[in-house]
């Protein structure tokens, strides 16, 4: 649990026999099994995520932009350019994102905040994200089976 999604420093990994000397990343992390999995590609299919959901939103005005549906820009990391974005507001509160482009490490627990050019719409803690993997693998990484 002390692993962040996408992190690189820290994991006490390399010299593997047989394994390519690249940095390791951590693309996934299983609390009930104590299992860290990780990665040497910096843009492994488990590290990019082009769709995830949000605890509920936090508007800045007090309420989702009126529809249901719409597009702004969305950082999912400090420093991160501004990325394009669909959101569709749920009735509870909660969005779901779709991202233009890939997403390198979106991490659960991790905010993710909404823009209108330089205007802050508001924010969300994430909940859960979707990768580029083969949906076996993705039912894996989400599961824990």
């Amino acid at each position: 649990m002390y692993y962040t999604l996408g992190q690189r420093q820290g994991l006490a990994l390399g010299g593997v026999r047989g394994a390519a000397e690249q940095p390791w990343y951590v693309a996934a992390k299983h609390l009930a099994r104590n299992v860290l999995i990780v990665v040497q590609q910096h843009d492994h299919p488990l590290l990019l995520s082009r769709e995830f959901e949000t605890e509920p939103v936090h508007w800045i005005a007090g309420s989702a932009p009126s529809r249901e549906r719409f597009r702004c820009t969305v950082k999912t990391r400090y420093r991160q350019p501004d990325q394009a974005c669909e959101v569709d507001t749920q009735p509870d509160g909660r969005c779901i994102v779709r991202t233009d482009m890939a997403q390198r490490a979106v991490t659960p627990g991790q905010s993710a905040v909404f823009y209108d050019g330089n205007t802050c719409l508001g924010g969300a803690i994430i909940a859960a994200a979707s990768t580029g993997a083969r949906p076996e693998v993705e039912r894996e990484r989400v599961s824990g089976l």
